[in-house]
């Protein structure tokens, strides 16, 4: 039998819709008549699971196995190398207008109904440990490479202008970018208890900058705390790092 726990997640995560149950090929099964005692829906729900998606979504509960899924009318979206590589090419240009595609297909989306304008990105972490699994999602370990690429992308994800605001105090937001993780953030395990140590120097020459750039000059509209602590401090209860630094 499966456990009554795994419904909401199986009907979530198994539909591109936020209900499975609003698509009418599927309405009249089983598992969708809200009638019927909770453990035979489950049951009937878990008959129709594929394996490798069944076994996906008991391994992290976020992506659909096998891998992202469109709906219509939208079919398809733009893929792109991962920010190591293309932060490799040192070319602020590419990388204004790869977050512009990406932000234009996102109004699209949004048009269609099918995706929020919250984009949580980019990733400005320092990559210093090649073990780090998430870090081909940051431009590399140079903070001024990191810095440079962070203002380019989010200035073409929110849509300025590749030099800055073309208004000033404009209001308007293409989407919404988020730079993150503050602070100190380039290990996976166990990144909920971790604690980093950083010197001060460190903080100010190799971690702060690429953030203060988002800030400063690519003008991002939020800040995405991170999971360890810094110095004994949890980073998303630092008042000193989110309030007084930040602000």
């Amino acid at each position: 039998m499966w456990h009554l726990s795994w419904l909401p997640l199986f009907l979530g995560g198994c539909a591109a819709s936020y209900n499975v149950c609003d698509d009418t090929k599927v309405a009249s099964l089983p598992f969708c008549d809200s009638l019927l005692p909770l453990n035979t829906r489950v049951d009937d729900l878990g008959t129709r699971i594929p394996l490798d998606q069944a076994v996906g979504l008991l391994v992290h509960g976020v992506a659909l196995a096998p891998g992202v899924t469109f709906k219509g009318p939208i079919t398809a979206a733009t893929s792109f190398p991962q920010v190591l590589s293309t932060a490799a090419s040192f070319n602020r240009s590419l990388f204004y207008q790869i977050a512009d595609v990406i932000s234009t297909e996102a109004r699209a989306f949004n048009n269609a109904k099918d995706a929020g304008l919250t984009f949580w990105t980019p990733n400005v972490n320092i990559f210093r440990d090649p073990r780090w699994g998430r870090g081909q999602e940051t431009p590399g370990e140079d903070p001024y490479l990191t810095g440079e690429y962070a203002v380019a992308f989010v200035r073409g994800l929110q849509g300025e202008g590749m030099e800055g605001r073309e208004v000033e105090n404009t209001k308007f937001l293409k989407i919404s970018s988020c730079c993150k993780h503050f602070s100190a953030y380039s290990q996976e395990v166990p990144r909920h208890r971790n604690n980093a140590m950083v010197t001060k120097q460190d903080q100010a020459d190799t971690y702060f900058p690429a953030f203060e750039d988002c800030v400063k000059r690519g003008h991002v509209s939020s800040i995405m705390c991170s999971y360890n602590a810094v110095n004994g401090i949890p980073s998303c209860a630092d008042k000193g790092l989110l309030t007084d630094l930040l602000t």
